[in-house]
C-alpha cells in the first residue's frame, strides 16, 4: 500500500526508534533526579534533544519548551497568554483556516469573555497582512496564524505578518506543525514572531511529544504566560510534569535527521508532487480540479477535487492500495472548515482528497495512480 497521509502522521524512522528504545529499557532514569548516573544520563539526553531541535529551528535552546504535541502547545499558549494579559485586553485575532486545536481554543475563550476576530482567507487559505493590520486594535493581545496549512499546504507569509505584529506591539503565535522539518526556517530572524508550536510525529518522530518555542525578551527571560499545568516546575515552569525522555530523545533525533537532509528532502517532495499532478492531469483531465496552489507552499501536499465523486466512497475504494484522507485527522468526522473557508460549497468539499508525501516515498511508487 502506498501511504500518502503524511500530513496526518508519519512513520517513525528506524534510527529514531532505536534511540528511543535505549531510553525505554536501559536509560530509564528521571532527569529531575540528578544524583545518580541514570538521572544524569537522562538529563543529558533531554539537553541534547533540545539542542538538536533548536538547531533545526535556529532558536536558542532555552526558548524550546517540550510538550506532548502541538495541540498542547497551542492550548498552553492561547490560554496562557489570554489569562496572563487579560488586564491589557481581551481581543484575539486568528483566521478561518486554522487547525481545530487553535479554533476550538478560541471558541472556548469567547465563552469566557474574550472577543475573537476570524480573518477571511483567499482561495488557497492565506490571510492578507493588510487586513490583519486593520483588524489589530488597542485591546488586541495576540494574533495566531498557521504557518503552513495542514489541508492545502499553502504557506502564510509569516515574515510579513510578524512585521505587522511587531509594529503594532502585539504577540504573534504560529502553528508550524506542518512546516518544521519540511522547509527551511529561522526563528531568530523573524523578530516579531513570539511563539511557535510543533509536533514530532509530522517529521518521522514519535507521537506524544512536541514543543512550544517562546521568544526571550530583552532581559533574556521567556515571555511570561500562565502555565496550563502546575506541579514540579519543569520546562521553566511553563510545562510541569515528568519528562517523557524516550519521546523527547526521539523528537531530537528526528529533528537532527530532518535538518541534515532538509534540502534533499524538499527537492524530492517537490518532484513527487509534480509527478502526481502530471499523472492526475493526464488521466482525469477535466474531471478534477486542484484546491492547492502550485507555489509558495509546503512541498508534497496536494488537495484535489474529483468532480462528481464522494471523497469517503473513493477513499474506501482506494484503501487497499493507497492511504489518503479527506483533510485534518483531528476533525475527520466534519466537513472541512478549511475548504469551506476558501469558498468551496459542501458538495465540493465532499469531493476533495488530500494526498501528502514523505521524503521517503519512492518516485516509482507514484505510478500506481496510472492504474486507477
Amino acid at each position: 500500500m502506498l501511504y500518502l497521509d503524511n500530513s496526518a502522521t508519519t512513520p517513525i524512522l528506524p534510527e529514531v526508534k532505536d534511540k528511543m528504545i535505549t531510553y525505554l529499557s536501559e536509560e530509564y532514569g528521571n532527569p529531575s533526579g540528578k544524583y545518580y548516573d541514570l538521572a544524569i544520563n537522562a538529563e543529558a539526553a533531554v539537553k541534547e534533544a533540545r539542542k538538536q531541535l533548536s538547531k533545526l529551528l535556529n532558536a536558542d535552546e532555552k526558548e524550546v519548551i517540550f510538550t506532548s504535541g502541538a495541540t498542547e502547545s497551542n492550548n498552553i499558549l492561547l490560554k496562557g497568554v489570554a489569562h496572563y494579559y487579560s488586564s491589557q485586553g481581551k481581543h484575539i485575532i486568528t483566521s478561518k483556516a486554522e487547525h481545530s486545536a487553535v479554533l476550538e481554543v478560541c471558541e472556548y475563550l469567547e465563552e469566557n469573555g474574550f472577543e475573537v476576530t476570524y480573518l477571511d482567507v483567499d482561495q488557497f487559505g492565506r490571510i492578507n497582512s493588510e487586513e490583519l493590520k486593520n483588524a489589530i486594535r488597542q485591546d488586541t493581545i495576540l494574533v495566531s496564524i498557521i504557518w503552513g496549512n495542514n489541508e492545502l499546504g499553502s504557506l502564510n507569509d509569516i515574515e510579513a505578518i510578524a512585521h505587522v505584529c511587531e509594529g503594532k506591539g502585539v504577540f504573534l503565535h504560529t502553528d508550524a506543525t506542518q512546516v518544521v522539518g519540511k522547509i527551511p526556517l529561522s526563528w531568530k530572524d523573524i523578530k516579531g514572531l513570539s511563539f511557535l508550536s510543533c509536533s514530532a510525529h509530522k517529521m518521522h518522530g514519535p507521537k506524544g511529544v512536541g514543543a512550544l518555542v517562546i521568544r526571550k525578551d530583552r532581559y533574556g527571560k521567556l515571555i511570561p504566560l500562565t502555565p496550563l499545568f502546575h506541579g514540579g516546575g519543569q520546562e521553566e515552569g511553563i510545562r510541569s510534569g515528568t519528562y517523557s525522555v524516550h519521546n523527547i530523545v526521539g523528537m531530537g533525533e528526528a529533528a537532527r535527521i530532518a535538518n541534515n537532509n532538509l534540502e534533499k528532502n524538499t527537492k524530492h517532495l517537490t518532484l513527487l508532487e509534480d509527478r502526481l499532478i502530471e499523472i492526475l492531469t493526464e488521466k482525469f483531465s477535466d474531471n478534477i480540479t486542484f484546491n492547492s496552489d502550485r507555489t509558495n507552499k509546503i512541498p508534497g501536499v496536494i488537495n484535489v477535487r474529483f468532480i462528481g465523486l464522494n471523497n469517503e466512497v473513493l477513499l474506501k475504494k482506494l484503501s487497499p492500495i493507497i492511504a489518503a484522507s479527506t483533510g485534518s485527522a483531528c476533525s475527520s468526522a466534519k466537513p472541512s472548515h478549511v475548504l469551506q473557508a476558501i469558498g468551496l460549497d459542501l458538495k465540493e468539499v465532499r469531493e476533495s482528497i488530500r494526498f501528502s508525501f514523505s521524503p521517503y516515498t519512492n518516485m516509482e511508487d507514484v505510478n500506481i495512480f496510472k492504474e486507477l
